[in-house]
């Protein structure tokens, strides 16, 4: 048996015991990662202090170190969510529905757990507690994979969690994390068929892919955010600017960041160069059409791939539209299905706008930056699912679980 095997079997074991466990001795667990986190801040930072200068040495640019930094304030608001898992419902045994069927059969719908999770991720090490938690609180034990740019951290995290959840009487290995962060471990993880009831990637489009497309593990596709905000013609433009700039440069490094602005060529003259200054202010770098370059002459020129692109970074591509189908056209085009805003005054357009936008989230006037689970008031989220099996935009507690029957007789055959 190889290691991965191994490590894949301790998971499964300690999954069946986590599924049977009460939601007091559940949320008993999750406040002890919390306060065990906090206290052990000190040696979580020093581990992520040295992945940070690794990260800079092999070149990460500043995108990606975010992603990878941990602060005191961001270490609190981890925290903070773990223990907000405590207060919200648990999924596991609820009756999602009931029948007696005409010859006497009493039929339950009964939500249970997944089983053993595997998450597969990149450079985020908030993943790894947000990931835990998330299963933990659910049912699930979870296999945690992260990259070699945050193992350090990674490995602090997770055995700070896993001595937590075993000073409650639960498994340690509920939480389990694979230190070997070569290609052939996830390659090999993603085959781990009957020991992994499931897999989940999050990071960027190269790992999702490669997971999607190698995995024999039944995979729930995170997805990666081309998000756009469309400025309607009506737009108020003190509204679009404070919205664009918030969706853009709060947070560049994350999915539910804008990475394409859409302008109506009926306020583009006078609305764009508010909108580009307003960016450039922030750092940010805009790649326009041939359209946005004559009102902004020094935006760079983009290319066909920058409307695909997720830039991660603080970048933007630009295009002038003219009316909302064909806002709507160019996003059915370049979307990734992630979260997609318009700003607007026009009901009709907004409504337009909603319906026919294909995406996990679909605003009006309003920062694509809500795409997440806390949010929308789901506490933690696993990810933001882009699919439309299973679950779809963020992932919180009820998308780690799944369905049971249970059926009642009373001698009945067929």
């Amino acid at each position: 048996m190889s290691n991965m095997q191994e490590l894949g079997r301790r998971v499964k074991e300690a999954s069946r015991v986590l599924g049977k466990a009460s939601s007091g001795k559940k949320n008993e667990a999750l406040e002890a990662i919390a306060a065990a986190l906090w206290e052990k801040r000190a040696d979580i930072l020093a581990a992520n202090g040295e992945d940070i200068a690794a990260g800079r040495e092999n070149g990460l640019n500043e995108g990606l170190i975010d992603r990878l930094t941990l602060t005191e304030s961001r270490l609190e608001g981890i925290c903070t969510a773990v223990r907000q898992l405590i207060g919200l419902a648990d999924p596991v045994g609820v009756i999602e529905s009931g029948s007696v069927r005409p010859n006497g059969l009493m039929i339950e719908k009964v939500r249970v757990p997944l089983g053993a999770v595997g998450i597969i991720f990149e450079s985020r090490p908030n993943v790894t507690v947000d990931g835990a938690a998330l299963c933990l609180k659910s049912g699930n034990a979870a296999l945690l994979r992260g990259g070699k740019e945050a193992i350090r951290s990674n490995m602090a995290l997770a055995n700070i969690m896993r001595g937590a959840v075993e000073s409650c009487g639960l498994p340690a290995d509920c939480v389990l994390l694979v230190e070997d962060t070569s290609r052939n471990s996830a390659n090999e993880m993603m085959r781990l068929n009957g020991l992994l009831d499931v897999l989940i990637p999050r990071g960027g489009a190269g790992l999702i892919q490669a997971v999607v497309q190698n995995a024999t593990v039944p995979v729930i596709e995170t997805g990666v955010g081309n998000c756009h905000i469309y400025v309607e013609k009506t737009a108020d433009p003190d509204m679009a600017e404070k919205i664009v700039v918030n969706a853009k440069t709060s947070r560049v490094s994350v999915c539910n960041a804008a990475e394409s602005l859409l302008i109506d060529g009926g306020c583009a003259p006078a609305v764009l160069p508010r909108l580009a200054k307003a960016l450039k202010e922030k750092g940010v770098t805009l790649y326009g059409c041939p359209e946005a370059r004559k009102i902004c002459p020094d935006m760079e020129e983009a290319s066909e791939e920058d409307y695909g692109r997720e830039y991660l970074d603080y970048k933007i591509s630009v295009k002038v539209v003219f009316g909302v189908e064909e806002a709507i056209a160019h996003i059915a085009r370049y979307s990734t299905g992630h979260s997609e805003a318009i700003v607007t005054r026009d009901y009709e357009a907004a409504q337009r706008f909603l319906n026919e936008v294909d995406s996990a989230a679909v605003y009006v006037n309003a920062s694509t930056r809500f795409t997440d689970g806390g949010e929308f008031g789901l506490g933690a989220e696993i990810g933001i699912s882009t699919q439309k099996l299973h679950a779809r935009g963020p992932m919180g507690l009820d998308a780690l679980t799944t369905c049971k029957y249970k059926v009642y007789g009373s001698g009945q055959i067929r």
